[in-house]
C-alpha cells in the first residue's frame, strides 16, 4: 500500500492511537533505563508493580471511581466475566435478571444459565435486536440478586444512552465496547467489566470494577482464579498476569487523560458516528437497519443494495487502506467500528470512499 495510511475498522482487536504505539515501540527494548523490556520483566519486580499501580490510579482518575470499589485487571477477557459474575454474586439457588439485547448479552445469558436461575427481565429479540427494550417495560423480579445488561452490542450496533433504573437491585454491566467513551457514574453499579481490546488496549486483559461489599461472597468450591477475593487480595496478581497488555492499557489511560479525558472521548465518538450516520442516511445506496433512537456510537453496521457488491467493496476499501469492514459472520453486510483509537481522518476517508463507490456502482 506504500504510504497509504491504514485504518482498522475491526470490532476488536481494534486500532490503537499512533502515539501510544510509538511510545510502546520506543520503550520496547529498554523500559525507562532498566535495560529490560516489559515483556521480560518480572510481575513481582518494583518496576512492573509501579506500572500496575499507576495504571490503576489513572483509570480511577478517568472515571472518578469511588474508594469503596476495587479495580481488578484480569485474564480471560470479558467472556470470563460471564461466569465470574454469577459465581461471585450468587449463592446456590439464587436468581438473577438479564436483559437480552443481542449477541453478547445472549452469550452471557447462556453462560449464567449453566450456574444459576436466570430470568429475562426484558428483550428486544422480537425486533431482531434492532431496538432496545424501553425502561418502563423491564420486569425486574423480586428474587433477583442483580440485573445484568450489555451497554453496547457490537454486532447489532445498539447502545444504551442512559443507566437503567432497577429499583435498588444491584446493576451489573458489560461495558466492553463503550468503556471510556463517555462519563459513567460508577456508584450506580455493583460490577462493571470491559475487555481491553476495543477502547483501551490489546486483547488478553479486562478491567473489572467491583463494589467492595460484594467481594468475598463467591460460592464455595469454585476455582480460586474465578474468585474476586483472590484477585483483590493479590492486587490482580495471584498468578502471572498479562504484563505487556496491562502496560499498554496504562499507556492508553495516560493518553486518554492527555487528550482531555472521557469527556473528550465522548465528544470525538459523537463527531465520528454522526458523520458516518449522516453519510449513510443521505445515501440511497447504503442502509443502517438500527432504530435511530438506539444507534451505537461505536459500531455502525450497514448494508449495500446488492450482496454481490460486498466483495468488491471490501477489496477496493482494502486497497484504499480501509480494512476489517466486513460485518459479523452471523449477520453479514458491513460494519465500521469507531473506538477511541480511530481518528476522524479515518472516518472521513471511509466516507469519501463510500461516496466514490456509490457513484461507480450505484
Amino acid at each position: 500500500m506504500g504510504t497509504t495510511p491504514v485504518y482498522n475498522f475491526g470490532a476488536g482487536p481494534a486500532m490503537l492511537p499512533r502515539a501510544v504505539m510509538e511510545q510502546a515501540r520506543a520503550e520496547f527494548l529498554d523500559w525507562h533505563g532498566t535495560g529490560m523490556s516489559v515483556v521480560e520483566m518480572s510481575h513481582r519486580s518494583r518496576h512492573f508493580i509501579a506500572i500496575a499501580e499507576q495504571s490503576e490510579a489513572d483509570l480511577r482518575a478517568l472515571l472518578a471511581i469511588p474508594d469503596n470499589y476495587r479495580v481488578l485487571f484480569l485474564q480471560g477477557g470479558a467472556t470470563a466475566q460471564f461466569a465470574m459474575v454469577p459465581l461471585n454474586l450468587l449463592a446456590e439457588g439464587d436468581a438473577a435478571d438479564y436483559v437480552h439485547t443481542g449477541y453478547w448479552s445472549g452469550k452471557a445469558i447462556k453462560e449464567a444459565r449453566r450456574l444459576a436461575s436466570v430470568h429475562i427481565a426484558a428483550s428486544s429479540e422480537t425486533d431482531n435486536f434492532m431496538t432496545l427494550p424501553e425502561a418502563g417495560d423491564w420486569q425486574v423480579s423480586d428474587a433477583a440478586k442483580y440485573v445484568y445488561y450489555t451497554s453496547n452490542e457490537t454486532i447489532g450496533g445498539v447502545e444504551f444512552r442512559s443507566v437503567p433504573e432497577t429499583g435498588g437491585v444491584p446493576l451489573v454491566c458489560d461495558m466492553t465496547s463503550n468503556f471510556l467513551t463517555r462519563r459513567v457514574d460508577v456508584s450506580r453499579y455493583a460490577v462493571i467489566f470491559a475487555g481491553a481490546q476495543k477502547n483501551f488496549g490489546p486483547s488478553g486483559i479486562a478491567a473489572v470494577i467491583v463494589r467492595e461489599d460484594l467481594i468475598g461472597r463467591a460460592r464455595p468450591g469454585i476455582p480460586s482464579l474465578y474468585d474476586y477475593a483472590v484477585h483483590a487480595e493479590a492486587n490482580s496478581m495471584p498468578n502471572t498476569p498479562p504484563t505487556f497488555s496491562w502496560y499498554l492499557c496504562g499507556l492508553m489511560f495516560r493518553w486518554i487523560a492527555e487528550q482531555g479525558g472521557v469527556d473528550a472521548m465522548q465528544a470525538r465518538s459523537l463527531e465520528r458516528s454522526a458523520a458516518l450516520y449522516a453519510a449513510i442516511d443521505a445515501s440511497g445506496f447504503y442502509h443502517n437497519p438500527v432504530d435511530a433512537r438506539f444507534r451505537s456510537r461505536l459500531n455502525i453496521p450497514f448494508t449495500l443494495p446488492d450482496p454481490s457488491l460486498e466483495a468488491p467493496f471490501l477489496a477496493e476499501a482494502g486497497e484504499a487502506g480501509l480494512v476489517t469492514l466486513e460485518g459479523h459472520r452471523s449477520v453479514g453486510g458491513m460494519r465500521a467500528s469507531l473506538y477511541n483509537g480511530m481518528p476522524m481522518d479515518g472516518v472521513e476517508a471511509l466516507i469519501a470512499f463510500m461516496q466514490d463507490f456509490e457513484k461507480r456502482h450505484g
